[in-house]
């Protein structure tokens, strides 16, 4: 099947569609309508440096890895997708091949605990600057970008775990005017529902291990650009480094990635429906509801013109009553499983401070002590209210 390659022109069906034939061929020996995993590690060559098709090692290239790079890059409406053994792997590598000691990072005041640690335990003992700003506040950022050349402005939106929103298309500008590129970290929101590229971002990374997985089976990491390159720079440090998945990894992604419009679409209806049910209930139960698709979250404008059919399945919850009682709450759910990660069929709830953002303790990331984070899975939105309802009751 031929599958159309103007980014301009994609919609959100087409997206679907790419989904599930960009990069799947059938297998030409026998017809598979599924992509084999090509579990080897080397490839007979036709005599020395006779390569079929390119292939020598797994390191350097894999079958089943190129058959997901073309399919996440075809969705996302990108050039080039390079896939990794995690995302911070995927992160690790894009940082370390295009920048130096000496250069800047400006990073958002919300993100991932394993990217702060990463940024400020690994690059910055490197001779790597890294400064943090509400980005989204644009006149703050603005500022920031005055003070000194930054090589990357580094985004989450929505961000993790507060579920604050950048407006990518102004920031972006505003990077550009200043000589920065822009990253955006979109494994959030996913390829189905935000397009940073599109808004002007330079690249983007995903932990695929989330919603392009989608079944908590598979630990993975991509980088998506249009930049010849900033892919060659990637490529080769992702060969000579060798941080890449599987054959068996790169087949739970392709499979993952087949029915991601599906799965963020009903995520994100069963998310609206929680978040909202979570805003009625009375002040002594619940201090703030942070969930974008809210009229009462401060980015909602924002993210109702830059998210494309839903607003995703993760909600924070901060508890009334403090500490002790959220981390009773985070343990008193059973349809949700207490667990850290997120983006799988199943809802998983956490305490961030205690768990997934425990490395940005005593920082100016340091998140507030009575939230909860919510992955809304697939299960049916009543039960997971009544779930929610009954852990309140335990508090």
């Amino acid at each position: 099947m031929t599958i159309a390659t103007d980014p301009a022109a994609l919609s959100a069906s087409a997206r679907a569609t790419r989904a599930i034939h960009a990069g799947q061929e059938p297998d030409p020996t026998t017809g598979a309508v599924v992509t084999p995993i090509y579990m080897t590690s080397t490839f007979k060559q036709d005599g020395v440096g006779g390569l079929r098709h390119g292939y020598d090692y797994s390191r350097s290239v894999n079958p089943t890895r190129t058959s997901f790079d073309e399919q996440l890059a075809s969705v996302e409406g990108a050039k080039y997708a390079l896939s990794f053994s995690s995302g911070l792997a995927a992160i690790d590598v894009l940082l370390r091949s295009t920048i130096k000691p000496g250069d800047n990072i400006l990073l958002g005041n919300d993100v991932y605990g394993g990217t702060y640690r990463l940024l400020s335990k690994v690059f910055v003992p490197w001779g790597v600057g890294l400064d943090v700003v509400d980005i989204t506040d644009l006149a703050a950022v603005a500022a920031a970008l005055e003070t000194k050349p930054y090589a990357y402005l580094w985004v989450e939106t929505p961000s993790n775990p507060l579920l604050n929103i950048t407006d990518i298309a102004a920031v972006s500008a505003l990077a550009h005017d200043h000589g920065a590129k822009v990253v955006v970290d979109n494994t959030f929101a996913s390829p189905v529902l935000q397009h940073p590229l599109e808004e002007g971002a330079d690249a983007v990374v995903y932990s695929t291990t989330k919603y392009i997985g989608g079944h908590s089976d598979v630990v993975g990491g991509a980088v998506v650009l249009n930049d010849e390159e900033v892919r060659d720079q990637v490529a080769f440090l992702q060969n000579a480094a060798g941080a890449v998945p599987s054959p068996f990894d790169s087949w739970l992604d392709i499979r993952g990635l087949k029915t991601l419009d599906l799965r963020v679409k009903q995520h994100s209806r069963n998310a609206l429906k929680v978040a909202q049910w979570l805003e009625s209930q009375p002040a002594e139960l619940v201090e703030r509801v942070w969930y974008p698709g809210l009229e009462s979250h401060p980015g909602h404008e924002i993210a109702a013109r830059q998210m494309h059919g839903g607003f995703g399945g993760m909600i924070s919850v901060q508890i009334a009553a403090g500490f002790e009682a959220a981390k009773r709450f985070a343990g008193a759910t059973q349809v949700f499983t207490l667990a850290e990660s997120l983006g799988g069929v199943e809802s998983l709830i956490e305490h961030p401070g205690a768990m997934t953002h425990a490395s940005v303790a005593g920082t100016t990331l340091e998140v507030p002590a009575n939230l909860i984070r919510l992955s809304v899975g697939l299960e049916d939105a009543d039960d997971l209210i009544a779930d929610l309802e009954r852990a309140f009751k335990a508090i």
